[in-house]
């Protein structure tokens, strides 16, 4: 079998699968056009978020066995049409997940420690201990939305808080012995931090809006470290200038390419709600890393490698 690598991945992925019979071809710079005059010569491809794979690419790949997304989610591929022409799917949420976890848990001590601001300071010459005063994770309502994969590492990682973990998830009996499911109303009345780990589809896109933030009873942080077209940011600058949310860490923005590579690349006049944003100073942002960490570029080869392999071999 023929597979065709259209981003550069951790090594192990094309060793291994040389290993195991396969030939593997690299092409990081051709355009989709460019893929799409070749792609009829493999059985397989491996994937980050270069481009999207839409039916009509589907339609040229016409010996393809397979697509291998090294990531979390499935987003850019047309999924449903890939089924009907029986191509396997394989993402690897596993391979990530404990990376996001940590990474949702550290902007939330961040927050309530008010460390960037503080350490600004400092390095200004500020001594303000009283105004950097934190708070304290023990004791508050953790609400999670979306209990999967990255939605059960972040749990995991609570279990050294006194805290209250809560869920909701759009599918059924997905609570385990680190969170309870609940449905959106409770989570509207207990939630202190409310954390965001679904995949982006129709039902999750400007999730988070005004109406949405209105229905939590008091207020509460924000954390979202999933997909940041589940956000309206105006509304949620809106939101933090009124005290109803009291602080938000972002990794993910509404403003994101599909590749998740640039945001200011392109000179265009930046979108008044993001240049508000970026003044607020109860706001962490990172630049989509939660599950980009050096054990996870691994381990998502890994596990890509040993689906394949499944399937394959």
């Amino acid at each position: 079998m023929k597979i065709l690598h259209l981003d550069s991945n951790h090594p192990l992925l094309i060793t291994q699968l040389n290993d195991l019979g396969f030939q593997n071809d690299e092409e990081y710079t051709a355009s989709k056009t460019e893929i799409e005059h070749i792609i009829a010569n493999y059985d397989g491809i491996v994937i980050r978020s270069r481009f999207d794979i839409d039916a009509s690419f589907l339609d040229k790949a016409t010996n393809l066995k397979f697509i291998a997304r090294v990531g979390a989610g499935l987003e850019s591929i047309d999924v449903a049409y890939a089924k009907t022409k029986g191509v396997k799917l394989f993402s690897a949420p596993e391979g990530n997940r404990n990376a996001v976890g940590e990474h949702t848990l550290g902007m939330i001590l961040s927050l309530f420690n008010k460390f960037p601001v503080a350490d600004q300071e400092i390095r200004q010459g500020q001594w303000n201990r009283e105004k950097n005063r934190g708070i304290e994770l023990d004791g508050k309502t953790v609400g999670i939305i979306g209990y999967g994969n990255m939605g059960r590492a972040f749990a995991r990682k609570l279990r050294g808080f006194d805290v209250e973990v809560i869920c909701y998830d759009i599918k059924d009996d997905v609570e385990d012995s680190n969170a309870t499911q609940v449905e959106l109303e409770e989570l509207f009345t207990k939630t202190d931090v409310l954390s965001l780990h679904t995949p982006w589809t129709p039902q999750t896109d400007k999730m988070i809006t005004s109406e949405f933030i209105s229905k939590f009873k008091k207020p509460f942080w924000l954390i979202n470290t999933a997909r940041g077209k589940s956000v309206v940011t105006k509304d949620l600058v809106a939101a933090l200038k009124s005290g109803k949310i009291l602080g938000a860490g972002l990794d993910v923005l509404e403003y994101e390419k599909l590749s998740f590579e640039t945001l200011f690349a392109e000179s265009k006049e930046m979108p008044t709600a993001l240049n508000e944003l970026l003044q607020l100073k109860n706001v962490i942002l990172s630049p989509h890393i939660a599950g980009w960490t050096v054990e996870s570029k691994e381990k998502l080869s890994q596990t890509i490698v040993n689906k394949i392999k499944a399937s394959f071999c």
